[in-house]
C-alpha cells in the first residue's frame, strides 16, 4: 500500500497569498481534496492522509510531524504562487537524488501536459515541508494568484480539475498505481451458479460472495442482480 500525504498549503488564520478575488488557502484545499478523491476512488493500492480537510490552522511542524508519524511514502504540498510572475513550477529539497528527482520529473511533466500554464521549470528550495519530511517530498506552485491571466484560469472548475488530474497522473506513474477494476453486474438467469459466474467473468467465487454479502448458506435466485467483477 502506497501512503501519500497531501498537504494543502496554508489554512485557517493563514490565508496564504491573496489576489484577484482568490485566496491561496481555498484553492489549495480544492486541489488537494480533488487529488485525494481521484486517487482513492479510481486507483488501488493507495492510501491518502491530508494535513487538513477544512479551513483549519495547521503549523508547518504539525504537518511534517503528521506525515512522518504516519510513515508516508510521499509528501505532496500544494501551493499557489505570488510575486508578479506567471506559470507553474515545483520544488524538491536541494541535493536529494532518486527517487525524489524521478517523482518530480513525472509529476512536473504530467501537470504541464494537462494545464495551460507557462512552464517555469523544476527547482530546489530549502522549504520546511521539504527539509523536515523523512520521505520524498514535492512542493508545487500552481500559477500566480496576483497575475490576472493565471487567476482567471484558477477560477475555472475545469482548470482546477486538470491541475488535480495532472498531479494524480504523475503520482500514478511514480508508484505504478493500478486502476480500480470497473464493477460488472449480472442479472441471474436459470442455471446460473456462483461457480459458473466466476468462470464466465474471471472472478473467484469468494470475491462474488464478498461483493454481494453472501454467507456460506447463500442461495441465488432468478432475477437477482449480482456484482460479478
Amino acid at each position: 500500500m502506497v501512503k501519500v500525504f497531501i498537504d494543502p498549503g496554508h489554512g485557517g488564520t493563514d490565508p496564504g497569498a491573496v489576489g484577484n478575488g482568490l485566496r491561496e488557502k481555498d484553492l489549495t484545499l480544492q486541489i488537494g481534496t480533488r487529488i485525494k478523491n481521484i486517487l482513492t476512488q479510481e486507483y488501488d493500492n493507495v492510501s491518502v492522509l491530508m494535513s487538513r480537510t477544512g479551513d483549519q490552522t495547521v503549523s508547518l511542524t504539525e504537518r511534517t510531524n503528521a506525515a512522518n508519524s504516519w510513515g508516508a511514502d510521499f509528501l505532496l504540498s500544494v501551493h499557489i504562487n505570488a510575486g508578479g510572475g506567471t506559470g507553474y513550477e515545483d520544488f524538491i529539497y536541494p541535493g536529494v537524488g532518486a527517487p525524489t528527482t524521478t517523482y518530480q520529473s513525472n509529476i512536473h511533466a504530467a501537470i504541464i501536459a494537462l494545464v495551460d500554464f507557462y512552464d517555469r521549470g523544476k527547482k530546489t528550495a530549502n522549504f520546511h515541508m521539504l527539509r523536515e519530511s523523512r520521505m520524498p517530498a514535492l512542493l508545487t506552485e500552481n500559477g500566480f494568484i496576483d497575475n490576472a491571466n493565471d487567476a482567471a484560469k484558477l477560477k475555472s472548475s475545469t482548470f482546477i480539475e486538470n491541475i488535480a488530474r495532472g498531479h494524480v497522473n504523475g503520482i500514478v506513474k511514480s508508484f505504478n498505481l493500478p486502476k480500480k477494476a470497473t464493477a460488472v453486474y449480472h442479472t441471474v438467469v436459470a442455471g446460473d451458479t456462483v461457480y459458473s459466474l466466476s468462470k464466465t467473468y474471471g472472478s473467484t467465487t469468494q470475491q462474488i460472495k464478498d461483493w454481494n454479502n453472501l454467507d456460506d448458506n447463500y442461495t441465488i435466485y432468478v432475477g437477482q442482480v449480482l456484482r460479478v467483477k
